[in-house]
């Protein structure tokens, strides 16, 4: 169990003020609530080790700072993420425990106050399995979800092999991730991923309107009440996270993924294996 500091946390900013858009991340206090925004158009919002490191940083001070009690994550109105860049993956790849990567998937799992999502555009990868993390979700309803894992020559991640089982019964939770076919807003809706579905142009406003409502609540309650919904699953997500985190750096090196990866950055069908 993660404990709240009582005090001494980083002063609080004025309502409303921008904090930072280091590495392609904003981060934006409202109140109570900080929103962490994925900020790299130019790429679909694929995500980089920088921004692993920015997002891990901005949760990690987050869970420290007593003036914060929500934190909303989203992207831009056309994009939530692509996933991982594949180029910057390929040429930084996670090697251990100490990486942006891996330090980023831990504190996300364990967060202790309460993690919304705003989703507008593609959720691919990460950019689905980090919403397992969410209490709630809003997408709208031209939000397109996918996991291409298995597509790619890799195993699943972010604790997701346990999480998806949980929320949608293991036999979705098996077509979704061994097939790694886009899915729609309305069927992330009905395996228990997203809980609105929404017009595009109203997604980021009730999700930030739903953090305030959070927001009015007392700290204690909202912890307490997260740890206790997350408790029964928590060893199994870490030990999951482990696992696949080892299991996919060693998938990364093998010929499948290789071909795979180099498949999708060179825009062609992958050579079948022998």
């Amino acid at each position: 169990r993660r404990s709240l500091p009582r005090g001494g946390g980083r002063a609080s900013r004025p309502e409303g003020t921008p904090v930072s858009a280091a590495a392609h991340v904003t981060r934006q206090r409202d109140g109570a609530v900080l929103r962490i925004g994925f900020d790299r158009p130019e790429r679909r919002n694929a995500i980089t080790v920088a921004m692993y490191l920015a997002v891990a940083e901005a949760l990690t001070e987050a869970a420290a700072d007593p003036g914060i009690k929500v934190v909303l994550l989203h992207g831009r109105p056309e994009v939530f993420s692509a996933g991982n860049d594949l180029g910057d993956f390929l040429a930084n790849p996670p090697s251990g425990r100490d990486t942006p990567t891996y330090r980023f998937l831990t504190t996300l799992s364990t967060f202790p106050k309460p993690l919304l999502a705003a989703v507008s555009g593609h959720a691919i990868g990460i950019g689905t399995t980090m919403l397992m993390h969410c209490e709630l979700v809003c997408a709208a309803e031209d939000a397109t979800f996918a996991l291409p894992f298995v597509k790619l020559g890799i195993c699943p991640e972010a604790g997701s092999t346990v999480l998806l089982p949980a929320l949608a019964g293991y036999a979705r939770a098996a077509e979704l991730l061994l097939f790694g076919e886009p899915f729609d807003a309305r069927k992330a809706e009905a395996v228990g991923l997203v809980n609105h579905v929404l017009p595009a142009a109203e997604v980021l406003e009730f999700a930030s309107g739903r953090a305030r409502a959070l927001a009015q609540l007392p700290l204690s309650s909202l912890l307490e009440t997260k740890r206790l919904m997350r408790a029964p699953l928590a060893p199994q997500v870490a030990r999951a996270i482990e696992d696949e985190s080892a299991t996919f750096m060693r998938m990364l090196k093998e010929p499948a993924a290789r071909e795979a990866m180099a498949a999708f950055l060179e825009k062609r069908a992958p050579r079948s294996e022998s």
